[in-house]
């Protein structure tokens, strides 16, 4: 039998600075809200399946605001106080997930809207009979 070794990896040690980055990134069926240090390494993170909701309550500004909340205390006391917020995606809890980030004790300096738009790009999928 062929022995499978195991690669040790290094956990890479994030640098948290009072000054950092926002991502929210809002789906038709989840949301998933980062925040990073200017370098782009993660802090921490949240979503609103990983809060425990199933199914379309994941689409929610309820769940929004909760991911934000547990994402926001976890980075307050690592030492994050300012964030620059990119909003992607057309999902519901967009603005809920911002004003939450606000009461956790961050303060919001810029937000800014990162949703790809299609310069009319590919063709449509066929119209949807319900």
């Amino acid at each position: 039998m062929a022995k499978t070794a195991k690669k040790v990896t290094k956990k890479r040690v994030v640098v948290v600075e009072p000054v950092g980055e926002a991502h929210v990134n809002a789906t038709f069926n989840n949301i998933i809200i980062t925040l990073t240090n200017k370098n782009g390494q993660a802090i921490s993170w949240s979503s609103a399946g990983k809060m425990g909701f199933k199914g379309s309550k994941k689409n929610t500004p309820y769940a929004a605001s909760q991911a934000a909340a547990d994402c926001g205390k976890v980075a307050y006391d690592l030492g994050l106080r300012k964030v620059e917020v990119f909003v992607k995606g057309p999902g519901a809890g967009r603005e809920s997930a911002i004003r939450t980030l606000q009461t956790t004790g961050i303060e919001v300096t810029t937000i800014k809207d990162i949703t790809p738009l299609p310069h009319n790009g590919c063709r449509p999928s066929k119209r949807r009979r319900v």
